[in-house]
């Protein structure tokens, strides 16, 4: 049995401790930690074990703060060599599944590197330095809690990293401040070059906004960032330093980065040391981007509610339908939710710039690719009222291209159990039904039910027993009333939800059975508790399927557009139903006893 795994980038925050207080930082108060305890490594080792139970494999794990750094030797050490190890041991299964392998990484301010070097040496452990750009503002921004400057320090430090085979790099984030210096930026960039041993071509930008309360720094202009961009091509294009400045200097862009992901909850995580788990550094201590706690919650629980968080923090600045036109939606996907929160709008901060990068750069970036599918998902999973629209919207896309249904269920071996015919057997008074999905039925079957019907339910035993978990897998059964409601901001129209209902392997598996290969269960009580709610006018609808070929389902329409155009409706085996309430006719039959023996009585006359 193939292993299916989800894989994730996880960033821990083994102190929230700093040696250094930036005027802007945005953790202020939180950089102080008192807290001394034995949770430096046994929080990431039990977070690694109890992910990767769940199913969930961390394919990358940096080190982030606070500052990292201002570990003890010791715990610092633990937890790099604990990283090494983890490497190693997974290495065939992160590697399988088309992920780089990497070595130990840090992100660091450098200013107390030195006491680390011996296990930066050791364990070959790549390092991403921070700095500010121009030098002079960085003398004047990034200082000590003592308020003492830090550049002079820094710079001496990275010569200790001469010897080092791995990655060293250094990032600086630019507000307007930083772009008022221009001159003084690409001078410091060809000093870096010349007479440091960082790898100036994989330097990063990052273009700053302004939290709420921030009042020391101020964000450029979508045109100066514009500008910004376009003197760094003119002073180093064609220049030893040409591949940053086309690639890595602006790879916050790149659609590999976390802000370009439909949808960055299901990949990008940050663990702090008392195991509460945040989206990353920017909603680090943000409530709405909060997802539980590795002690306290579920893996399930924490994965599901980052999904949720992000959908709602992109959706609540609502979707800016000029991006429907742009055609590097499929790349941009609307940028950061936390940055659109913060600034209250609906699109991407660095949209001008973002344009910009992509049209110098077509063979990177291509403009002439069919990416209306790529588009298409991401809409159907962050944005579904929009997907619709984006759809129907100038037939963008070709029809006569998609697959059918039955080519996409034929390659797809999950996808055939949630159609087959063979799966499930509903059994009625002694009379069988093979349930099939109603998508792709040819033909419509009514049964009709009454108090006195029983009603068993067979399902094939491979359905439950073939998935990664089966203890976690059900049975997994809904009724839809025939009555019809309203939903949503469109007001759509579709059945009444009445019931869901679950049950586990382990207690189905407890049943006896009849049938040679079929588990049994007898769902008439089940259904009795719901007949008053159901429609006395319309056909009635029972689904069934599994709570993994569920989630499949769900997770292959967000994956594939041309799934999703077809299957959006309730795709699972189903049977429609009416309900005989035998009580009633009973009722009637002796409230009017009298008024039916005359009118037999007159029948007999006339005969």
């Amino acid at each position: 049995m193939n292993t299916e795994y989800k894989f994730i980038h996880l960033l821990y925050v083994p102190t929230m401790n700093c040696n250094m207080q930036c005027k802007y930082c945005y953790l202020k108060e939180n950089t102080i930690d008192l807290k001394h305890d034995d949770k430096y490594l046994k929080t990431l080792d039990y977070a690694v074990k109890k992910f990767k139970d769940a199913g969930v494999v961390p394919f990358n794990i940096s080190l982030h703060g606070g500052e990292v750094t201002t570990l003890s030797k010791e715990d610092f050490r633990d937890i790099i060599e604990f990283i090494s190890n983890y490497y190693k041991d997974n290495k065939k299964i992160i590697e399988e599944n088309g992920f780089r392998l990497g070595e130990p990484h840090i992100k660091t301010n450098l200013l107390n590197i030195e006491k680390h070097i011996d296990t930066i040496k050791d364990f070959n452990v790549s390092i991403s330095g921070s700095l500010d750009l121009p030098f002079s503002l960085h003398e004047e921004y990034r200082v000590t809690k003592g308020n003492q400057k830090t550049l002079d320090r820094i710079l001496q430090n990275v010569k200790l990293l001469e010897n080092i085979p791995n990655k060293k790099k250094v990032s600086a984030t630019i507000f307007k401040e930083h772009y008022d210096k221009l001159d003084e930026i690409v001078k410091d960039i060809k000093y870096l070059e010349k007479n440091t041993c960082l790898d100036m071509n994989d330097f990063n930008f990052m273009i700053g906004f302004v939290s709420k309360d921030e009042k020391i720094l101020h964000a450029m202009t979508e045109e100066e960032q514009v500008k910004f961009y376009n003197r760094m091509k003119k002073e180093f294009l064609n220049t030893s330093l040409d591949y940053g400045v086309r690639n890595t200097w602006f790879a916050e862009f790149n659609p590999t980065y976390c802000t370009n992901c439909d949808n960055c909850g299901e990949k990008f995580f940050l663990l702090e040391r008392n195991g509460d788990i945040y989206s990353c550094v920017r909603g680090q201590k943000n409530p709405n981007f909060y997802y539980g706690n590795i002690y306290n919650d579920t893996i399930q629980d924490i994965m599901n509610n980052a999904r949720i968080k992000i959908f709602e923090n992109h959706n609540r600045v609502g979707f800016n339908e000029e991006c429907l036109n742009c055609k590097y939606l499929y790349l941009c996907k609307t940028g950061c939710p936390y940055v659109k929160n913060n600034y209250k709008t609906n699109k991407s901060y660095t949209c001008k710039l973002q344009q910009e990068i992509y049209k110098d750069n077509p063979e990177l970036y291509k403009e002439d690719e069919n990416n209306e599918e790529s588009v298409y998902i991401y809409l159907s999973k962050m944005h579904p009222n929009i997907a619709e629209k984006y759809y129907t919207k100038d037939n963008k896309l070709n029809t006569d291209d998609i697959p059918t249904i039955h080519e996409i269920i034929n390659n797809d071996c999950k996808l055939k159990n949630i159609y087959s015919s063979e799966i499930f057997i509903l059994k009625v008074d002694d009379v069988e039904y093979k349930l099939e999905s109603q998508i792709i039925k040819s033909n419509r079957d009514i049964i009709y039910l009454t108090e006195k019907s029983i009603v068993k339910l067979y399902i094939k035993k491979g359905v439950l027993e073939d998935c990664d978990y089966p203890n976690n897998n059900s049975l997994y059964m809904m009724l839809l009333s025939g009555n019809l409601i309203q939903y949503g901001d469109e007001n759509r129209i579709k059945q009444e939800h009445i019931m869901t209902h679950q049950i586990y392997t382990n207690t189905i598996v407890k049943n006896k059975s009849d049938k040679q290969d079929y588990y049994c269960v007898d769902i008439t009580k089940i259904l009795s508790l719901y007949y008053d709610d159901i429609s006395d006018e319309n056909p009635n609808n029972l689904f069934f399927t599994t709570s993994e070929l569920r989630d499949y389902h769900y997770t292959k329409q967000k994956n594939n557009a041309y799934y999703h155009i077809q299957a959006i409706n309730l795709p699972f085996q189903n049977i429609e139903f009416f309900y005989i309430d035998c009580k009633e006719e009973i009722e009637w039959l002796i409230k009017n006893q009298k008024h039916i023996m005359k009118l037999l009585e007159w029948k007999n006359v006339i005969l």
